[in-house]
Formats: C-alpha cells, sequence, structure tokens
C-alpha cells in the first residue's frame, strides 16, 4: 500500500523522505482544454506536486443541487495530474478565501438572515455536511491509500485570521475523516501569534503562509510546532490586483531569491499562485479590511505562467532555482503559444435595460428594497422601483448598507451614482409636482472573501431615504443575467445607461485574445454566452482574456452591457494583455 506520513523532520512518501515542491492552479479558472498543457509545464519545473481549492459556490448553486461537469470536473482534473506525474494537494475549504467570490461559500447561505459562517452554527454546518457528502466520496477513491495522487487535505483555510472556534475545526476534521479521508490533514495559517494560536488544532500539521524572510517565519512556525517537516504551503510569488488600484509587479529575481532561502532550509514549498488564470463572470471576490476593495476580473497574479499560461521570466528564474535541489526533467520548455488580432468590431445593435427588464425579471412587490439573497439570486445585479409624490424641493437622497455600487435615475433618466466606498455620499433630487419614478440598480460587485465582514449581502440591504424619510412600496427585479437569449436587439432607439450592445464577427481560426475596451466606462462582456467577467475604466485592467475555446471557427456572437451607454461602440482584439 502506498502511503503518505511525516516524522520529526520530513514527509515521508513510502516511507522515504520527500519534499513538496507545489504549484497552485485552480481548475475553475482554466480552461479545461488547458488543464493538460499548464500540468505539463508543471512537471517540466520541476514540481512533483498540484494544489487546488474546491469551490462550493460552484458545485453547489443552489441548495441540494451539484454540479461536477466540464470546468468543474475535480476528478478529471486530478487524474490529468496524475497521468503528469503530479502528486496533488486538495484544499476543500469549506472556505478558501482565494480573492474568489465569498471566499468560495455559496450565495444561498446569506437567505438565513440569523448565519453565521466559519464556526459551529449548526445550520452551516448542516449546509457542509451536505456539501462534503457531495464531494468527499468523489476524492475519496483517489486517496494515495488508494492508489491515487491524492497526498494531503486541508482544514478550513488561513482560520486563524478570522475566528477562533475549536469546535468547529474539530468538526471539519471528524466530517473528513468519517467519509473516508485518511490522507495527511494540515491547517495553513500566517507565521503570527495570533494565527497560529487560533487557526489550528495540537495535533494537526501546521503549514505557515508567507512571501518572503523564510528563516523568521519558520522560526515562529516552531514556536508552535517543534517537530515535523517544514512547509510554506503558500508561497506568494506575486499578487492580485484591486480596482482603482495598481498592477502588482513582483521581480522574478527576488521571488527566485526568496524561493532560494525556502529550500536552502530543508522546507518543502507551494507556489501561490503557478498558474492564476481568470475570475470569468461574477466570481471575483472584495475585502472589507480599512475599505471595501473589490478584485479585478485577471487572476494573472504576476506569477510563473501569465493570464494566458505563458511561461514567464519568473518561471525560468524559479526553475532555475529549483534545479540546484532536484533534477530537472530533460523536456523542452514549449513555445509560446500564437494569438488572435485582428480588425475591431463595431457593436451596431443595442437595446437599453430599461426596455427589456421585463424579458430578464419578474417583477416582485415588498414594502422595502430587500438583498438579492432574498429572492434566490447569487451574482449579478438588481433593479429597485419605487414612486415618490410630489411637489419636494431638493433634498438629499441617501442609501443606507449599499452593497456595492448604485446608479440612480429619475423617470430612467441618470442622476448620479452612489457607491458602497463612500457611504456619506447623497444626491440631491428634486420632486416635480407630477412626482417621479426613482429607480436604483444595484450592482453586486463580488461578496467578501477575506476580512471580518463575510456575511456580504448584496444590493440595499437596509434603507432608502430622501430627506431622512424612508421610502417604501418598492417594486424589485432579480437580475442575474444569466441568459441573455431573449434580448430584442435593434438599431435605434436611446443609447443613454445600461445598454446591451451586441455584435457577431467572424474567426478563421480560434486562439486566445484579449479584448479592449478602450472608451467603455463599467460593464460586463460574453462571448458566445459566455460571461468573461467585468471591465472598468478604472483601472488597473484594461483587457479581457477570451481564451480560445471559447471562440469557435465561423460566427462568433459578443454582447456588451455597458452601465453607462455610450453612443458609438467598438472592441479591439489584441494580441498581448494590458492589466496596466
Amino acid at each position: 500500500m502506498n502511503s503518505f506520513t511525516i516524522d520529526k523532520k520530513h514527509f515521508l512518501l513510502n516511507n522515504e523522505p520527500f519534499r513538496i515542491l507545489s504549484g497552485a492552479m485552480h481548475y475553475f479558472r482554466v480552461q479545461p482544454d488547458y488543464w493538460r498543457n499548464r500540468l505539463q509545464k508543471m512537471r517540466i519545473m520541476g514540481l512533483n506536486t498540484m494544489e487546488t481549492y474546491v469551490a462550493w459556490n460552484l458545485h453547489e448553486p443552489k441548495p441540494g443541487e451539484y454540479n461536477f461537469d466540464g470546468i468543474l470536473n475535480i476528478v478529471d482534473y486530478i487524474r490529468q495530474a496524475a497521468d503528469q506525474g503530479l502528486k496533488v494537494i486538495v484544499r476543500p475549504g469549506p472556505y478558501i478565501c482565494s480573492e474568489w467570490e465569498f471566499g468560495g461559500f455559496p450565495a444561498w447561505l446569506l437567505k438565513d438572515t440569523g448565519m453565521k459562517c466559519r464556526c459551529a452554527y449548526k445550520p452551516f454546518l448542516e449546509a457542509v455536511d451536505r456539501y462534503f457528502d457531495a464531494l468527499l466520496p468523489q476524492l475519496e477513491p483517489l486517496q494515495i491509500s488508494k492508489g491515487g495522487p491524492i497526498i494531503a487535505m486541508q482544514i478550513e483555510n488561513e482560520y486563524g485570521a478570522y475566528g477562533n472556534d475549536k469546535e468547529y475545526l474539530g468538526y471539519l476534521e471528524k466530517g473528513m475523516r468519517s467519509r473516508g479521508i485518511d490522507v495527511l490533514l494540515f491547517t495553513s495559517d500566517g507565521p503570527t501569534d495570533d494565527m497560529l494560536q487560533a487557526g489550528t488544532l495540537p495535533h494537526i500539521l501546521k503549514t505557515a503562509n508567507f512571501g518572503s524572510d523564510a528563516k523568521n517565519k519558520f522560526a515562529k512556525l516552531r514556536e508552535y510546532q517543534p517537530d515535523g517537516p517544514l512547509m510554506c504551503m503558500e508561497f506568494w510569488n506575486g499578487w492580485f490586483d484591486h480596482w482603482g488600484g495598481k498592477h502588482h509587479v513582483r521581480p522574478p529575481e527576488d521571488t527566485a531569491t526568496a524561493l532560494d532561502e525556502i529550500l536552502s532550509l530543508g522546507a518543502s514549498v507551494n507556489f501561490y499562485m503557478f498558474h492564476g488564470g481568470t475570475n470569468f463572470g461574477f466570481l471575483n471576490g472584495s475585502n472589507s479590511l480599512k475599505k471595501f476593495e473589490t478584485t479585478i476580473t485577471s487572476y494573472d497574479y504576476d506569477t510563473l505562467l501569465d493570464e494566458s499560461g505563458d511561461i514567464t521570466p519568473k518561471y525560468l528564474a524559479c526553475r532555475e532555482v529549483i534545479g540546484k535541489y532536484v533534477e530537472l526533467p530533460d523536456i523542452l520548455l514549449p513555445p509560446v503559444a500564437s494569438k488572435l488580432s485582428r480588425a475591431p468590431v463595431e457593436l451596431t445593435d443595442y437595446v437599453r435595460l430599461f426596455d427589456v427588464l421585463d424579458l430578464l425579471s419578474d417583477p416582485i412587490r415588498r414594502p422595502a428594497p430587500e438583498p438579492m439573497e432574498m429572492f434566490g439570486q447569487n451574482y449579478g445585479f438588481i433593479l429597485y422601483k419605487t414612486e415618490v409624490e410630489g411637489p419636494r424641493p431638493k433634498m438629499p437622497l441617501r442609501i443606507k448598507q449599499l452593497h456595492d455600487r448604485a446608479q440612480v435615475f429619475v423617470d430612467s433618466e441618470p442622476v448620479g451614482v452612489l457607491e458602497r466606498e463612500f457611504p456619506e455620499k447623497t444626491i440631491d433630487i428634486t420632486v416635480p409636482r407630477r412626482g417621479i419614478q426613482l429607480e436604483i440598480l444595484v450592482e453586486n460587485m463580488g461578496r467578501v472573501s477575506y476580512g471580518p465582514d463575510m456575511h456580504d449581502r448584496k444590493g440595499i440591504t437596509e434603507a432608502v431615504s430622501l430627506d431622512e424619510r424612508h421610502l417604501f412600496g418598492w417594486t424589485i427585479y432579480p437580475l442575474p443575467l444569466d441568459d441573455l437569449s431573449l434580448l430584442n436587439f435593434s438599431s435605434k432607439g436611446s443609447k443613454v445607461g445600461p445598454v446591451f450592445f451586441r455584435s457577431k464577427f467572424i474567426i478563421n481560426k480560434p486562439a486566445d485574445t484579449y479584448f479592449s475596451l478602450e472608451g467603455w466606462t463599467k460593464g460586463v462582456c460574453w462571448i458566445n454566452g459566455f460571461n468573461l467577467g467585468r471591465y472598468w475604466k478604472r483601472g488597473p485592467q484594461k483587457t479581457l482574456y477570451v481564451p480560445a475555446p471559447i471562440l469557435q471557427e465561423g460566427e462568433n456572437e459578443i454582447i456588451v452591457f455597458e452601465l453607462h451607454g455610450r453612443e458609438h461602440g467598438k472592441v479591439e482584439f489584441h494580441d498581448y494583455p494590458d492589466l496596466g
């Protein structure tokens, strides 16, 4: 029988010392057609292990409804890693952070107004049990003890940065063991006193997450774990970006030096990330620490493979370091994949959101605004309408607990934008004698994935007031925008936002490309019904990555939902990214 264990200094594979050289790559951020290519590059670099999170929110989009097909076929993904000679580390959560929407939790948890995640709150644990019942039996036969590649699995994720409920951590451990998980279990936390005290259990292997200064970080870990192998479970060789922030870049030579220090200490390592991929659709997360910040669509992460999977100088620098410690595979590095560049496409067909509301949503009447989770909506937008009697002089409109970004309209004409980042901001409204129709379109910019404010319901979560008086009597339109097939486009009428634009274009030979929406303001883009993600002139990201498998030979369709409208719209095809 194969085994993976530990002694006082080492990981042991079949009782022989084994240094884990691992790379993080998430199946749900990479097109399945590309899995094998990326895994091959992992092996060529000299790595022996692949690590992945599991995204609960994708696998159980509705309570009791599960999906493990296509991009979510984690069993096939793990088997492809084994085909490349890689061992596998799985981090099933239920919380994963990963700058992913709600840290991987399904949004429907928040329909319970008393929900308490990441603790021993019974309804939460019951939901976790159902998730484990669906997931773990698929992973159980893939464990090393059964002849498979999985050598270890994680309990929760960086829990010491959030809470201290040891009953909850123990419940997860027992839940995994009772469902046949017999491989090595571990936790990972920042190497600080508070995190190492709160984030683990006494008998569970502890690993540390950091980007540099390995000697001192491991020294802190040793204070809490005198024996056992050392491992940096998340070696932060790059970083992620927020809208409105800068594009993070870490020099290859700096990364290589930090890696060399880890390996010189005899430790194991997992590159976070090896290949980042993309936050397609509405699945980016947000942070809520000193302020609310939302993650961009790209998860390039300035890491070893770029967003399109090409080898970077950082890959080469780190491969050279690894070659000092292990023999590298005698395999030629693959060439850079060709990219598509072609003439711009004019988006000539369009339709205003207000003209197709009834095609996209069934209206719901409520006395007061409610968040989208109350209507079973996970992602997208939500529109609130109400009538306001007049006359009223100019007075401030306020939205209390706005999550996250609201466009305000009077009689379907834009009057301003309110954002969660600036909760004190108001918009002055004057109501004529005939009264007005007030419309508020709220965008869910991504639920909090890290920080104390995890219970992040979206939409208007409390109240709307005009001159300190609450407004009641609302018609609400949930707009998940998961099916745009009913939209009736034309080539005439108003282009005042929000507007859906559409066009068809021809591709002779599909290849990866990058859409540039220069001149557009903010919105979402679909290709052949696939949601590529958000764009925003705020930056830093200026292009959207389009994987070749999304395109088709011949005719393709592009739809852009531009929140602020525009007179003329075109999309450019670049053979290079612009991440700012």
